[in-house]
């Protein structure tokens, strides 16, 4: 068989529960299910940090954020740190889609080919770079014959977002992927990442009417929206959702709420579509019986789930993801136990037979699909370092919306988004949210209260828990050079 491929599918901000798998069959994701049926489903995956470049940062290089400084949005990714093309010999490479680690629309990290489709990170290319260069998609855009809406020359995503699906960024992606598909040498292996920005904000797209308002279900928790023993951060993000909406849709009702999870439903199929049209590439050049085959996201969604959206915050629906891993050959199956995505490299590493290199802070899943055996240090941990909380107007420096006035005083909603608060989940599903700044602090028992709408750290009966999450916290900081875990 020789060696084996790898094309590497993600999303950008989709939550778990959208595809059957994560039981909700409502939405119409055929090819995601197929892919599957045929999988390692893991059942609960996290993130490392629930916001884009950091989360992808993980992704691509096996570091946590705080050790690859991609410790929040628009940090570039230091050229001295490898990803996968720069740890393997003799693959043909390919990188589609959004990257957004760093001067985005130019090739780079050992990738031998590079589509892209985002302009809105000029501003953040290095020093040196060409701020007049554009994305393949908006040349493609130009030569269908489109023209830009911004000022500055470039196609907003607001606008792509609203053109028909057969010129919208996934059908893009699927067209460029299979046409470098049927491009490779036959006796050459690939690798291929591939990430679409849906169901990434605006939150609209050519399938906003697919589903009707009244066959949307709305989370479990969506009546629960963060009280007073909720970290503050997410209290301020839902008096800004409620009081501003989002895209213009009213967010202080639950048609609102229903409105914007049925555009989000919308372009979870639109992507599905993608995907179907890349499987089926694949299979044409008889390649799909040789390729391991990835799907996960950056980061979750809150959609309506404590009135919230979008990330930032440390609740299950903003740092889960889908994860599904194909290997030729391995029996598809269910996979309890957690993981995070920094055993993801590692892990990919390992199953196509390259040396897995002792600075990556992940660890192999590759015993615990084959045989079961867990890995050594089961625990997860999340990170949050600094800005991009969402809270747009603290973050520009401006004053204080006044709808957020009566939820603290104004050093604690200024020192709120940025609190460095770090997260352990152990085996037994028990999450501790420990806030350094704000000394907000949170514990839930996953197993009792999986929506999250009872903080027990308040309660005496659970002191001796906490103590053993907080030293595991401890020892994790130190071990990996994480100052803010160390420290606590």
């Amino acid at each position: 068989m020789g060696k084996l491929n790898l094309l590497f599918l993600f999303t950008d901000e989709q939550r778990a529960d959208t595809m059957a798998a994560y039981g909700n069959a409502k939405i119409f994701t055929p090819n995601l299910n197929r892919l599957a049926n045929d999988s390692v489903v893991f059942e609960k995956c996290y993130v490392t940090q629930p916001v884009c470049t950091p989360s992808r940062s993980s992704i691509m290089t096996g570091l946590y954020p705080h050790t690859n400084r991609c410790i929040k949005n628009n940090v570039p990714l230091s050229e001295s740190t490898p990803c996968l093309p720069e740890l393997v010999d003799g693959y043909q490479t390919g990188y589609f889609g959004k990257w957004h680690l760093g001067d985005e629309v130019f090739c780079q990290h050992g990738f031998d080919h590079w589509t892209s489709i985002e302009d809105n990170y000029i501003a953040h290319y290095r020093e040196g770079r060409d701020r007049n260069a554009r994305s393949s998609y908006h040349h493609w855009l130009v030569n269908q014959g489109y023209k830009p809406d911004g000022s500055n020359g470039v196609f907003s995503r607001n606008a792509a977002a609203r053109l028909p699906e057969e010129h919208g960024k996934p059908a893009f992606l699927a067209h460029e992927v299979a046409n470098w598909l049927e491009s490779l040498e036959a006796d050459k292996p690939f690798a291929a990442y591939v990430n679409f920005l849906e169901p990434h904000m605006p939150f609209t797209g050519p399938r906003d009417g697919q589903y009707p308002l009244d066959y949307i279900d709305l989370p479990a928790n969506y009546p629960h929206p963060p009280g007073d023993d909720a970290h503050l951060k997410a209290r301020m993000l839902h008096a800004m959702y409620r009081h501003d909406g989002f895209g213009g849709v009213a967010l202080d009702n639950e048609q609102g709420w229903r409105r914007i999870t049925a555009n989000y439903w919308g372009l979870v199929s639109q992507v599905d579509a993608a995907v179907g049209r890349i499987l089926d590439a694949l299979s044409r050049c008889g390649r799909a019986e040789n390729t391991i085959l990835v799907y996960t996201s950056d980061h979750g969604d809150m959609m309506a789930s404590h009135q919230l959206l979008a990330k930032t915050v440390m609740y299950e629906e903003a740092v889960t993801v889908p994860l599904l891993l194909h290997v030729p050959g391995l029996n598809p199956h269910r996979e309890a136990h957690i993981v995070s995505q920094i055993d993801l490299l590692p892990t990919l590493l390992d199953l196509i037979g390259a040396p897995i290199p002792e600075a990556l802070e992940g660890q192999s899943l590759r015993g615990l699909i084959e045989t079961g055996h867990a890995p050594a240090c089961p625990d997860v941990f999340i990170q949050w370092n600094g800005a991009d909380s969402g809270i747009s107007a603290l973050e520009r420096g401006q004053r204080l919306p006044d709808y957020l006035g009566a939820l603290g005083d104004p050093a604690s909603l200024v020192a709120a988004p940025n609190d460095p608060v770090r997260t352990v989940i152990t085996p037994d599903r028990w999450k501790l949210s420990y806030s350094p700044q704000l000394q907000q602090h949170t514990l839930y028992d996953l197993n009792a209260d999986p929506g999250e709408t009872r903080n027990l750290h308040p309660l005496a009966e659970h002191r001796g828990r906490i103590e053993d999450m907080i030293a595991r916290l401890r020892a994790w900081g130190t071990a990996h050079g994480d100052s803010g875990a160390a420290t606590i």
